[in-house]
Protein backbone atom coordinates (compact mmCIF):
# COMPACT_ATOMS: atom_id res chain seq x y z
CA UNK A 1 0.00 0.00 0.00
CA UNK A 2 2.57 2.67 1.16
CA UNK A 3 4.99 1.38 -1.09
CA UNK A 4 3.74 3.80 -3.94
CA UNK A 5 5.47 6.88 -1.92
CA UNK A 6 9.03 6.27 -2.37
CA UNK A 7 11.70 7.82 -0.51
CA UNK A 8 12.54 9.88 -4.04
CA UNK A 9 8.81 10.91 -3.85
CA UNK A 10 8.76 11.68 -0.28
CA UNK A 11 11.53 14.25 -0.53
CA UNK A 12 9.94 15.97 -3.54
CA UNK A 13 6.72 16.06 -1.70
CA UNK A 14 8.15 17.68 1.22
CA UNK A 15 10.30 20.34 -1.16
CA UNK A 16 6.59 21.24 -2.91
CA UNK A 17 5.45 21.68 0.65
CA UNK A 18 7.67 24.25 1.57
CA UNK A 19 8.06 25.56 -1.67
CA UNK A 20 4.41 26.14 -1.40
CA UNK A 21 4.64 27.55 2.71
CA UNK A 22 7.35 29.75 1.35
CA UNK A 23 4.92 31.44 -1.11
CA UNK A 24 2.51 31.89 1.70
CA UNK A 25 5.08 33.19 3.87
CA UNK A 26 5.73 36.03 1.91
CA UNK A 27 1.72 36.76 1.48
CA UNK A 28 1.48 36.43 5.41
CA UNK A 29 4.66 39.23 5.86
CA UNK A 30 2.42 41.98 3.96
CA UNK A 31 -1.27 43.45 3.74
CA UNK A 32 -3.66 40.81 1.75
CA UNK A 33 -7.63 41.15 1.90
CA UNK A 34 -9.88 38.73 3.02
CA UNK A 35 -13.00 37.46 1.23
CA UNK A 36 -15.89 35.02 2.80
CA UNK A 37 -16.72 31.94 1.26
CA UNK A 38 -20.56 30.67 1.13
CA UNK A 39 -19.95 28.76 4.51
CA UNK A 40 -18.90 32.04 6.19
CA UNK A 41 -15.25 30.93 6.58
CA UNK A 42 -12.52 33.68 4.89
CA UNK A 43 -10.49 33.25 2.64
CA UNK A 44 -7.32 34.90 1.06
CA UNK A 45 -4.66 35.49 -1.69
CA UNK A 46 -2.40 32.67 0.35
CA UNK A 47 -4.89 30.01 0.32
CA UNK A 48 -5.62 29.83 -3.21
CA UNK A 49 -1.49 30.58 -3.89
CA UNK A 50 -0.97 27.54 -2.09
CA UNK A 51 -3.69 25.57 -3.56
CA UNK A 52 -2.21 25.84 -7.43
CA UNK A 53 1.55 25.70 -5.93
CA UNK A 54 0.21 22.32 -4.46
CA UNK A 55 -1.77 20.65 -7.34
CA UNK A 56 0.51 21.88 -9.89
CA UNK A 57 3.05 19.80 -8.18
CA UNK A 58 1.06 16.53 -7.56
CA UNK A 59 0.21 16.84 -11.28
CA UNK A 60 3.37 17.00 -12.55
CA UNK A 61 5.01 14.13 -9.93
CA UNK A 62 1.58 11.86 -10.25
CA UNK A 63 -0.69 12.43 -12.74
CA UNK A 64 -2.55 9.84 -13.01
CA UNK A 65 -3.63 10.19 -9.19
CA UNK A 66 -6.60 12.47 -8.44
CA UNK A 67 -6.47 15.77 -6.71
CA UNK A 68 -9.18 17.02 -3.95
CA UNK A 69 -8.42 20.26 -2.78
CA UNK A 70 -10.50 22.53 0.08
CA UNK A 71 -9.79 24.94 -3.41
CA UNK A 72 -11.15 22.86 -5.56
CA UNK A 73 -14.58 22.98 -7.43
CA UNK A 74 -16.99 20.57 -6.30
CA UNK A 75 -16.29 16.87 -7.82
CA UNK A 76 -19.42 14.82 -7.31
CA UNK A 77 -19.24 11.54 -4.89
CA UNK A 78 -19.93 9.92 -8.22
CA UNK A 79 -16.64 10.30 -9.24
CA UNK A 80 -14.90 10.01 -6.08
CA UNK A 81 -16.36 6.68 -4.67
CA UNK A 82 -14.25 5.20 -7.75
CA UNK A 83 -11.01 6.38 -6.36
CA UNK A 84 -8.50 4.09 -5.02
CA UNK A 85 -6.06 6.59 -3.84
CA UNK A 86 -5.80 10.01 -4.30
CA UNK A 87 -4.42 13.34 -3.25
CA UNK A 88 -6.09 15.03 -0.24
CA UNK A 89 -5.22 19.06 0.43
CA UNK A 90 -5.88 21.92 2.29
CA UNK A 91 -3.53 24.60 1.08
CA UNK A 92 -3.96 26.21 4.30
CA UNK A 93 -5.46 25.17 7.74
CA UNK A 94 -6.26 28.02 10.24
CA UNK A 95 -7.02 30.78 7.53
CA UNK A 96 -8.71 32.51 10.43
CA UNK A 97 -5.18 31.84 12.34
CA UNK A 98 -3.19 33.47 9.41
CA UNK A 99 -5.55 36.37 9.30
CA UNK A 100 -5.11 36.44 12.84
CA UNK A 101 -0.93 36.53 12.40
CA UNK A 102 -0.58 33.92 15.04
CA UNK A 103 1.35 31.86 13.59
CA UNK A 104 -0.98 28.83 14.27
CA UNK A 105 -1.80 27.96 10.59
CA UNK A 106 -0.74 24.72 8.32
CA UNK A 107 -0.49 23.18 4.83
CA UNK A 108 -1.57 19.98 4.88
CA UNK A 109 -1.28 17.46 2.39
CA UNK A 110 -2.23 13.50 1.89
CA UNK A 111 -2.20 10.07 0.25
CA UNK A 112 -5.62 8.57 0.59
CA UNK A 113 -5.32 4.57 -0.07
CA UNK A 114 -9.02 2.17 0.34
CA UNK A 115 -10.43 5.65 2.74
CA UNK A 116 -7.18 5.65 4.95
CA UNK A 117 -4.69 8.40 4.84
CA UNK A 118 -1.82 6.47 4.63
CA UNK A 119 0.87 9.37 4.20
CA UNK A 120 0.80 13.14 5.46
CA UNK A 121 2.28 16.61 5.45
CA UNK A 122 1.39 19.18 7.80
CA UNK A 123 3.63 22.02 7.43
CA UNK A 124 3.70 25.30 9.71
CA UNK A 125 5.74 27.97 8.06
CA UNK A 126 5.70 30.81 10.78
CA UNK A 127 7.15 27.93 12.87
CA UNK A 128 9.47 26.44 10.49
CA UNK A 129 8.26 23.02 11.44
CA UNK A 130 6.67 20.05 9.63
CA UNK A 131 5.33 17.00 10.62
CA UNK A 132 5.83 13.96 8.27
CA UNK A 133 4.04 10.18 8.63
CA UNK A 134 4.10 7.52 6.43
CA UNK A 135 1.99 4.34 7.10
CA UNK A 136 4.57 1.29 8.52
CA UNK A 137 7.03 3.58 8.70
CA UNK A 138 7.07 5.43 11.33
CA UNK A 139 7.00 10.12 11.78
CA UNK A 140 8.84 12.13 11.73
CA UNK A 141 9.47 15.99 12.56
CA UNK A 142 11.36 18.43 11.10
CA UNK A 143 12.74 22.08 12.16
CA UNK A 144 15.15 23.26 9.54
CA UNK A 145 17.70 20.71 8.60
CA UNK A 146 16.98 18.81 11.58
CA UNK A 147 14.36 15.52 11.42
CA UNK A 148 13.82 13.24 14.48
CA UNK A 149 11.24 10.60 15.04
CA UNK A 150 8.38 11.34 17.03
CA UNK A 151 5.38 8.98 18.90
CA UNK A 152 2.86 9.35 20.95
CA UNK A 153 3.47 9.00 24.60
CA UNK A 154 2.26 6.39 27.03
CA UNK A 155 -0.91 7.82 28.96
CA UNK A 156 -0.13 8.59 32.46
CA UNK A 157 -1.73 6.85 35.29
CA UNK A 158 -4.62 8.53 36.61
CA UNK A 159 -3.27 10.86 39.56
CA UNK A 160 0.07 9.77 39.10
CA UNK A 161 0.63 13.00 36.73
CA UNK A 162 -1.91 15.35 34.64
CA UNK A 163 -3.17 14.83 31.21
CA UNK A 164 -2.58 16.54 28.29
CA UNK A 165 -5.63 17.86 26.29
CA UNK A 166 -5.12 20.58 23.82
CA UNK A 167 -8.41 21.96 22.01
CA UNK A 168 -9.48 24.29 19.72
CA UNK A 169 -9.19 28.20 19.54
CA UNK A 170 -12.53 28.76 18.32
CA UNK A 171 -14.73 26.04 18.22
CA UNK A 172 -16.60 23.66 20.25
CA UNK A 173 -15.71 24.71 23.91
CA UNK A 174 -19.20 23.52 25.88
CA UNK A 175 -18.85 20.39 24.60
CA UNK A 176 -14.71 20.32 24.99
CA UNK A 177 -15.44 21.98 28.84
CA UNK A 178 -17.83 18.78 29.79
CA UNK A 179 -15.59 16.32 28.43
CA UNK A 180 -12.84 17.32 30.49
CA UNK A 181 -15.33 17.81 33.43
CA UNK A 182 -14.93 13.83 33.57
CA UNK A 183 -11.12 13.62 33.74
CA UNK A 184 -8.64 12.62 36.01
CA UNK A 185 -6.10 15.74 36.76
CA UNK A 186 -5.46 17.19 33.41
CA UNK A 187 -3.75 20.18 31.81
CA UNK A 188 -5.41 22.04 28.90
CA UNK A 189 -3.69 24.00 25.81
CA UNK A 190 -5.39 25.88 23.19
CA UNK A 191 -4.26 26.02 19.66
CA UNK A 192 -5.03 26.04 15.87
CA UNK A 193 -5.12 24.14 12.76
CA UNK A 194 -3.73 20.53 12.20
CA UNK A 195 -0.95 21.38 14.78
CA UNK A 196 -3.39 20.08 17.79
CA UNK A 197 -3.19 16.32 16.29
CA UNK A 198 0.81 16.94 15.63
CA UNK A 199 1.69 17.67 19.17
CA UNK A 200 -0.58 14.25 20.22
CA UNK A 201 1.60 12.55 17.27
CA UNK A 202 4.83 14.09 18.81
CA UNK A 203 3.72 13.42 22.62
CA UNK A 204 3.28 16.81 23.63
CA UNK A 205 -0.35 16.03 24.48
CA UNK A 206 -2.49 12.81 25.44
CA UNK A 207 -6.01 13.81 24.00
CA UNK A 208 -7.41 16.04 21.33
CA UNK A 209 -11.27 15.80 21.13
CA UNK A 210 -12.91 17.56 18.41
CA UNK A 211 -16.57 18.38 18.89
CA UNK A 212 -17.13 20.46 16.36
CA UNK A 213 -17.48 20.43 12.28
CA UNK A 214 -14.40 19.97 10.45
CA UNK A 215 -13.66 18.51 6.82
CA UNK A 216 -11.31 15.57 5.65
CA UNK A 217 -8.97 18.40 4.36
CA UNK A 218 -8.67 19.32 7.56
CA UNK A 219 -7.84 16.35 9.01
CA UNK A 220 -6.38 13.49 6.84
CA UNK A 221 -2.79 14.84 6.76
CA UNK A 222 -2.51 15.02 10.81
CA UNK A 223 -4.33 11.55 11.16
CA UNK A 224 -1.79 10.03 8.87
CA UNK A 225 1.00 11.29 11.03
CA UNK A 226 -0.92 10.18 14.07
CA UNK A 227 -1.35 6.76 13.28
CA UNK A 228 2.57 6.33 12.22
CA UNK A 229 3.90 7.59 15.61
CA UNK A 230 1.39 4.96 16.94
CA UNK A 231 -1.97 6.87 17.72
CA UNK A 232 -5.27 7.02 16.72
CA UNK A 233 -8.10 9.29 15.35
CA UNK A 234 -11.62 7.76 16.06
CA UNK A 235 -15.16 8.57 15.44
CA UNK A 236 -16.49 9.88 18.98
CA UNK A 237 -19.48 7.69 18.60
CA UNK A 238 -18.12 4.54 17.67
CA UNK A 239 -14.67 4.99 18.48
CA UNK A 240 -13.52 3.48 15.12
CA UNK A 241 -10.85 5.26 12.83
CA UNK A 242 -11.85 7.93 10.88
CA UNK A 243 -11.92 7.26 7.64
CA UNK A 244 -12.42 9.39 3.96
CA UNK A 245 -14.49 9.42 1.22
CA UNK A 246 -17.47 7.01 2.44
CA UNK A 247 -20.09 9.31 1.22
CA UNK A 248 -21.30 12.54 -0.09
CA UNK A 249 -20.31 15.18 2.26
CA UNK A 250 -16.80 15.30 2.89
CA UNK A 251 -17.84 16.51 6.67
CA UNK A 252 -16.09 14.71 9.43
CA UNK A 253 -18.07 13.20 12.28
CA UNK A 254 -16.92 14.49 15.84
CA UNK A 255 -13.90 12.85 16.34
CA UNK A 256 -10.62 12.35 19.38
CA UNK A 257 -6.78 11.64 18.73
CA UNK A 258 -5.56 10.07 21.49
CA UNK A 259 -1.95 8.18 21.95
CA UNK A 260 -4.00 5.52 23.72
CA UNK A 261 -7.45 4.44 24.58
CA UNK A 262 -8.59 4.58 28.55
CA UNK A 263 -11.64 3.83 29.81
CA UNK A 264 -12.04 6.65 31.89
CA UNK A 265 -11.80 9.04 29.09
CA UNK A 266 -13.71 6.95 26.98
CA UNK A 267 -17.07 7.47 29.66
CA UNK A 268 -16.20 11.25 29.16
CA UNK A 269 -16.39 11.44 25.91
CA UNK A 270 -19.60 9.28 26.03
CA UNK A 271 -21.26 11.44 28.62
CA UNK A 272 -19.98 15.16 26.74
CA UNK A 273 -21.27 13.85 23.17
CA UNK A 274 -24.81 12.73 25.12
CA UNK A 275 -25.20 15.79 26.52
Amino acid sequence: MTAFVSDDMRSRLIDAVHEAGQKVLSIYSRDFEVEMKADDSPLTEADMTAHHALVDALRELTPEVPVLSEESGEISFETRKQWDRYWLIDPLDGTKEFVNKNGEFTLNLALVEQGEPVFGIVHAPVLDTTWIGLHGKGAEKQRGDQYESIQVRALPEPDSAPWKVVGSRRHGAETFDAFCAGLPEHECLSMGSSIKLCLVAEGEADLYPRLAPTSEWDTAAAQAVVTAAGGQVLDAQTLEPLRCNQQDSVLNPWFIVCGQRHEIWEKALKSAISG
